[in-house]
């Protein structure tokens, strides 16, 4: 068959699988391994596609027949109409003139964010099995090279050790002897269970959490130095007594900038359950106990905003419901009261309009109707029972309540 041919960097039409057709840049080319020997055309190859509109979990690998090669498109998002190659050309090399302009840190960090683009730009795992889950991914992870394709990544749920082959994953089933996390069990409230681990102590779960959970975590930079770290991970636990992997979060031991969350993600089978929340109530738990306040690291992407920015807004609409209980409560009281930096709360509060700024300090000013009317648009939250986790600050973090 003959066809146009594609080039790296071109941009299309392409058919989604419910058939509408959406912008896409080709960003890698392969040999379909459907092709015949003696085919050579554009239809005996495969191109992995971005869609700049949507987030790159999205991106895949498609067929010669689901682009239009009709429809090249102009970097203005136009379709080009005539000499689009030397157009393109012409694109490139300006660019270049704006790259030298850049000064010479600018320069730097765009070659590192180029350099990181270039080798996360292709999902090198397609799917894997853990438990009872067959799951798609949904971005690159540094897996050993072996490891990758189109096959299935099989996953034991307990030690997170990866295999290519189902039957491997048997053999190992019989052998591994975990049916839940390593480390220590610091709540339990019915089949909700969460395990502290130590980075420096269980390395190997640790790093392979990593790599796990970055098939599902974009723009992260994954550390397989993971001793400076602690890790809480959630589980359901069935009528067997089987810990069932759920989600987690990690955090510095010691933060410089009091970040109390590093990293959080709850697997896909399990979003939209409230684990996400859970999560985050348990890790200002933890900073409570503490005796300090604490926020995620930052910058958070837009999907951490907008998370953290609900769970913030929910806990603090339900300390105002009570207001008639706390006279005149201040930001401070607050930020004891819930491990909030102050300015998470003043953020919070300024995009609920319940803050004011009178004679040089912020006031809070609460409508009571405003309040509920908040709450009954604003999704139940689910949160950790404090009476449900065991745990105190270790001996060299010692309770700062004393300085707050």
């Amino acid at each position: 068959m003959k066809g146009k041919a594609i080039e790296l960097g071109d941009k299309y039409l392409v058919e989604w699988k419910n058939g509408q057709a959406h912008p896409a840049e080709i960003v890698e080319i392969r040999q379909s391994k459907s092709a015949n020997t003696t085919q050579n055309g554009p239809d005996a190859y495969e191109y992995y596609v971005h869609y700049p509109n949507f987030d790159r979990r999205l991106d895949e690998w498609v067929t010669y027949s689901r682009i239009d090669t009709h429809s090249l498109i102009d970097a203005d998002g136009s379709l080009e109409h005539g000499n689009s190659k030397s157009r393109k050309n012409k694109r490139k090399a300006d660019d270049t003139g704006t790259d030298t302009k850049r000064d010479d840190k600018g320069a730097k960090l765009g070659e590192l964010e180029k350099e990181h683009d270039e080798i996360t730009k292709v999902k090198n795992i397609q799917s894997i099995v853990l438990g009872r889950y067959e799951i798609e991914t949904w971005y690159f992870s540094p897996y050993p090279e072996e490891y990758a394709g189109d096959e299935k990544l099989h996953i034991c749920e307990f030690c997170l050790k990866y295999m290519k082959k189902q039957k491997t994953l048997l053999n190992h089933s019989y052998k591994c002897n975990m049916k839940s996390p390593p480390g220590k069990e610091i709540y339990r409230d019915d089949s909700l269970s969460m395990f502290e681990i130590d980075g420096k102590e269980h390395k190997i779960y640790c790093q392979n959490l990593c790599l796990l959970s970055k098939l599902f975590l974009d723009h992260k930079t994954l550390y397989y130095d993971v001793d400076p770290f602690l890790f809480y991970v959630l589980c359901e636990m069935d009528s067997n007594g089987i810990h069932h992997i759920v989600g987690y979060f990690s955090k510095e031991k010691h933060s410089q900038e009091n970040y109390n969350l590093a990293c959080i993600l709850t697997f896909p089978p399990y979003q939209r359950k409230g684990y996400g929340k859970f999560l985050m109530s348990i890790s200002y738990e933890l900073t409570k106990r503490e005796g300090t306040t604490g926020s995620p690291e930052k910058p958070l992407s837009d999907l951490g905003k907008i998370s953290y920015r609900s769970y913030w807004t929910y806990v603090l609409l339900n300390i105002f419901r009570r207001k008639d209980q706390l006279t005149n409560i201040t930001i401070q009281e607050i930020s004891r009261m819930t491990g909030f930096k102050t300015e998470d709360i003043l953020s919070t509060l300024h995009a609920l309009n319940m803050i004011k700024y009178w004679k040089g300090q912020h006031v809070i000013s609460v409508n009571q109707s405003l309040v509920e009317k908040h709450l009954l648009a604003t999704k139940k939250v689910r949160l950790c029972d404090p009476k449900c986790l065991h745990w105190h600050p270790p001996a060299d973090k010692p309770n700062k309540s004393k300085s707050l």
